[in-house]
């Protein structure tokens, strides 16, 4: 029998909030207490800290197979578990994509064989992600796929999603994830279309090729009784367009990113393709919506989509430099100290959107995660130390690549410990293997 005691926090889940130790026995959560009695256990300090279900990433790229260079599902399960996750969807744009049992099945072999955090492999919708012919949902659905993507690219043809949307639609939990920009509309484009990117002299990427993408797959969502899960919504227009078509009974959920919650289109002014990535940075605007979108819950969840990227690769021209952003090990902190602290969002809404509520949408509450913090359930803990200051340095991360827009801040918040089916997979901010 192994155990473990969490001891000195205050436990936040979506049942509220209390003062209590965590005791967690072959897995499981045995008591939650004032103070639990546990002899032979192996102690975790929380003095001063939040207890909280484990974080639930909906959009990581862990490039796994074919692009090693940049990551692996060993260090992206890594930089998760150094970042408080206990469970990510790992998207299909990999080389080979991500279309058959068989690749799905061998992403998830890697996440048990890394043992640091869940990795639960997304399925493209369409074979090769060439957005012509459709994957066998079923087939996927029966080995454990939920969400199914071609992100990287919108399915942009109407006739083939409508199509997807009829067939997920029977499949209990199912959801298609769109990246939700037109491709003719962003063909050649850079950063958001606007006065940086005309003082930049770069094509730009419109906000209105978000919306037109939402819009249709809100109509064939309504048309079809499928469910559609935006992925990194970044324009205002796609809150709007989200809100009302929740209230009008259609299936929709959507992410947001940390990035597209704290930074504008600015940071891209100088020209650093650090801060390249699509959907583009918005306007203030956008910002604004989005975070009250968040703060009203039409945002349903906060996804990293952290997308590793090699030094050489980020050091080329703008132009010429791939999009994406890591997100794993800085998420948290940023989210605590660009929205919470300065009372954007209160910590519940804030941790509903980084756990229980991903849960959910990935279908991933039946795998223990997002649960409430009580006896018998599968013990899956974030300790977060909100009072810890540290400076993002991106070689200092567990991620092969070093691309984040946060290199230099000083953020506030950090995971101290992280528990993943009850074995302690990070003490005191240490990954443990």
């Amino acid at each position: 029998m192994s155990s473990l005691a969490v001891r000195g926090g205050t436990v936040i889940d979506e049942t509220g909030a209390r003062r209590a130790d965590v005791l967690v026995v072959d897995g499981l959560v045995a008591e939650v207490a004032p103070a639990v009695s546990a002899e032979g256990a192996r102690e975790l300090d929380a003095t001063g800290c939040w207890v909280c279900p484990g974080l639930v990433d909906l959009h990581v790229h862990l490039r796994q197979p074919g692009a090693e260079h940049a990551e692996t599902v060993a260090t992206g399960s890594r930089a998760a578990a150094l970042g408080g996750f206990t469970a990510v969807v790992a998207m299909a744009n990999t080389l080979p994509p991500l279309d058959t049992v068989a690749a799905v099945r061998q992403v998830r072999a890697w996440g048990r064989e890394a043992g640091l955090c869940d990795v639960h492999p997304a399925a493209a919708i369409t074979v090769g992600r060439a957005g012509e012919r459709l994957v066998d949902f079923a087939a996927l659905h029966a080995a454990g796929v939920r969400l199914f993507t071609d992100d990287g690219d919108e399915v942009a043809d109407a006739a083939v999603m409508r199509a997807a949307f009829e067939a997920t639609a029977p499949l209990d939990g199912a959801v298609l994830g769109q990246h939700s920009e037109c491709a003719t509309l962003v063909a050649g484009g850079h950063l958001h279309e606007g006065d940086v990117s005309d003082a930049l002299g770069l094509r730009g990427r419109p906000a209105e090729a978000e919306e037109v993408t939402v819009a249709r797959d809100l109509a064939l969502a309504r048309l079809t009784g499928g469910r559609l899960h935006v992925l990194h919504a970044s324009a205002a227009r796609t809150v709007d367009l989200v809100r009302r078509a929740r209230a009008e009974g259609v299936a929709v959920t959507m992410e947001v990113t940390p990035q597209h919650l704290t930074l504008t289109q600015q940071a891209c002014a100088g020209g650093d393709p650090t801060f390249k990535v699509n959907p583009p940075l918005r306007d203030a605007a956008d910002l604004a919506a989005l975070r009250a979108g968040l703060a009203d819950g039409t945002v349903d969840a906060i996804a990293t989509d952290h997308a590793p990227h090699p030094p050489a690769a980020k050091a080329r021209p703008f132009a010429d430099a791939p999009p994406g952003m890591l997100g794993l090990e800085t998420a948290l902190a940023v989210v605590l100290t660009d929205l919470v602290a300065p009372g954007v969002v209160d910590l519940p809404t804030a941790l509903r959107a980084l756990s229980w509520r991903p849960a959910r949408i990935a279908g991933l509450r039946a795998a223990g995660h997002g649960r409430p913090v009580a006896p018998g359930e599968p013990a899956n803990l974030c300790v977060v130390d909100p009072g810890e200051a540290w400076v993002v340095d991106g070689a200092a991360l567990a991620s092969r690549s070093r691309n984040t827009p946060f290199a230099g801040r000083r953020l506030e918040g950090r995971a101290r410990h992280t528990v993943q089916g009850g074995e302690a997979v990070v003490v005191g901010g240490e990954a443990q293997r």
